[in-house]
């Protein structure tokens, strides 16, 4: 569709009104409530925007079709100076990593001089806005700080999460508002955004994570797709999608002719070979850098998803209604996520009730006594209303992650449970019969662990 929906922008940014942005999820339903808010529908927007943006297309040159790619070392890539920008503020960022080593005394979980880093960086944090951006913006700098400084992780818990990506997206969503971003050639400032300032965020928080032994926030275990990150298998599967023009609709099958296998995940040389071109094999290849072992033992949901035979946009469908789900709609993530003046905490007039779901049955209740936390688990009883669904995507899975014989499956695999041991039904019928899990393997019916973040 030709008018495939872009998130909106401030009119004029000196005459708006920006505010602190401040926490406003306390339990459970505020939590429904934020799923059918502004904020969410303008999060879910950008997301869509920025997958569709590194989707390969077909054009029209000199009377036949070609098809353009973008990969990460893509030559086709042109950054703006808005781009570069960003750019450069992130490449201070990692080299002040080198500038603050680790601490060399004993410890137990993260290293301690990541608050040493975090310090200097909130210390300098004006200085590096006031660099990267116009002056014309520093009205804005209220908002943009508080969103760029939660993303680099906690330096109370040492731990860095889904939450703390979700707060750089919003950071730069803020920057999509408030008309920093150029927009010349369609698309292209999007492609810019999640190539070349997305995936260095990445590998600024792969450094500091390898560096501080920073702790997963809220991981899952078994039931999580990834101890930290999420978008960049939303963002790389898109980059594996078959081609489209730019009057279609997002794919939701099939591969890139001469895409990789998605089964390739489990070979961990081929994923050393893809992961310079694919912010999904990047990501997967992150995790053999920090784990070892099985692939399929430590990352079972992604090993099931190997298994897709459908193509990458099929994975990429699922990945953001996963997404969906099980970042936006779970309160360990989103209830430190603060609200403004660009990210608003009023009701979508246009938002609809989605179904109601298991998720929100098992969210907090504020403590009555407590107006500011939550401490209770909802007690049993019919689930919370929903939120809206993500604009231009399927509605959320009405279940959570299921399990096949104590194995997580993907949440949008349609198939019917099979005995243990073998996987589910996305496995290929060549693969032998999965070993039993370690103790770090939940059993069919237990309840995850509350994240942290």
């Amino acid at each position: 569709m030709a008018d495939y929906p872009r998130l909106s922008k401030v009119g004029n940014v000196q005459s708006h009104q920006f505010e602190t942005p401040t926490r406003r999820i306390h339990d459970g339903a505020d939590v429904s409530f934020f799923l059918t808010s502004l904020a969410y529908r303008d999060i879910m927007t950008f997301v869509l925007q920025l997958n569709r943006s590194v989707i390969p297309r077909k054009l029209d040159v000199a009377g036949s079709t070609k098809t353009v790619a973008w990969p990460l070392n893509s030559a086709n890539l042109a950054y703006s100076d808005s781009i570069k920008r960003l750019r450069a503020l992130l490449t201070k960022l990692i080299n002040l990593v080198d500038d603050t080593p680790p601490d060399t005394g004993p410890r137990r979980f993260g290293n301690v001089s990541f608050r040493k880093w975090h310090k200097l960086v909130e210390d300098r944090m004006d200085d590096l806005l006031n660099e990267a951006l116009p002056e014309a913006l520093l009205p804005a700098q209220k908002e943009l700080r508080a969103y760029l400084l939660e993303s680099f992780g906690s330096p109370q818990r040492l731990d860095y999460g889904t939450g703390h990506e979700l707060s750089f997206l919003a950071f730069l969503a803020c920057l999509w508002k408030v008309n920093f971003f150029t927009e010349s050639e369609p698309w292209a400032e999007e492609r810019g955004i999640v190539l070349g300032v997305f995936e260095l965020y990445l590998s600024l928080i792969r450094k500091l994570i390898k560096t501080y032994t920073l702790e997963p926030a809220g991981s899952h275990g078994v039931w999580g797709l990834d101890d930290n990150s999420f978008l960049p298998y939303i963002f790389g599967s898109a980059q594996l999608a078959p081609a489209i023009s730019e009057t279609d609709d997002t794919p939701l099958e099939g591969s890139l002719a001469d895409a990789p296998e998605a089964s390739w995940v489990t070979k961990q040389n081929l994923v050393e070979k893809e992961k310079e071109t694919n912010m999904y094999f990047s990501a997967i290849a992150f995790i053999y850098d920090v784990k070892k072992g099985p692939f399929w033992e430590h990352s079972p949901m992604l090993f099931d998803i190997s298994g897709i035979k459908d193509g990458w946009g099929k994975i990429n469908k699922g990945m953001i209604k996963m997404y969906n789900a099980e970042v936006l709609s779970k309160f360990p993530v989103v209830q430190h996520f603060p609200f403004g003046s660009l990210f608003k905490w009023e009701k979508d007039p246009e938002s609809k009730p989605a179904p109601t779901s298991t998720h929100a049955s098992s969210q907090p209740l504020r403590n009555p006594m407590d107006t500011h936390a939550p401490s209770t688990l909802r007690p049993p009883g019919p689930p919370m209303a929903g939120g809206t669904a993500a604009p231009g995507a399927a509605t959320a899975s009405k279940a959570p992650v299921g399990f096949v014989g104590g194995v997580t499956q993907a949440p949008w695999a349609s198939r019917s449970p099979a005995p243990p041991p073998p996987r589910g039904g996305l496995a290929s019928a060549q693969r032998k019969p999965l070993p039993p899990l370690n103790e770090r393997t939940v059993g069919q019916g237990q309840k995850p662990p509350s994240e942290k973040q």
